[in-house]
């Protein structure tokens, strides 16, 4: 992780997920693979475990196909969806988001170099 190795794993998750605007999502892999020397899972965690005060929008990051991910209980978090959908995201009737007209291509690779990020393929073109 080069000069950028001091930030802890969780606050590079929370640097970069709050660069993604409102109205677009990313994925738990996508996230992983900027980030670098992390899994999805790991992404995943950082954002059941964001701290309040740090206005981390977590609603943002989606799983692969899409969809909001369950929670241990096995249930969707509805504060999810409506929020995506207040950032007027749309959801198919299966309750998918079209990665490829939501998807973010992520920041500019100036503030990824600066910030010691990778460049990864967006929502939806990923292989």
């Amino acid at each position: 992780m080069d000069n950028h190795s001091s930030d802890s794993l969780y606050q590079r998750i929370y640097k970069l997920v709050k660069q993604i605007p409102a109205g677009q999502v990313a994925t738990y892999g996508q996230i992983a693979k900027m980030v670098g020397n992390c899994g999805p899972r790991q992404v995943g965690y950082a954002m059941s475990h964001t701290p309040q005060a740090q206005n981390i929008p977590w609603q943002r990051v989606v799983n692969s196909q899409g969809r909001i991910s369950v929670r241990k209980d096995g249930a969707e978090d509805p504060r999810q969806m409506k929020l995506l959908k207040q950032e007027h995201i749309i959801f198919s009737k299966s309750g998918k988001i079209d990665l490829v007209e939501y998807g973010w291509f992520g920041p500019d690779w100036e503030w990824m170099q600066q910030n010691g990020y990778q460049q990864a393929l967006p929502p939806g073109v990923e292989n």
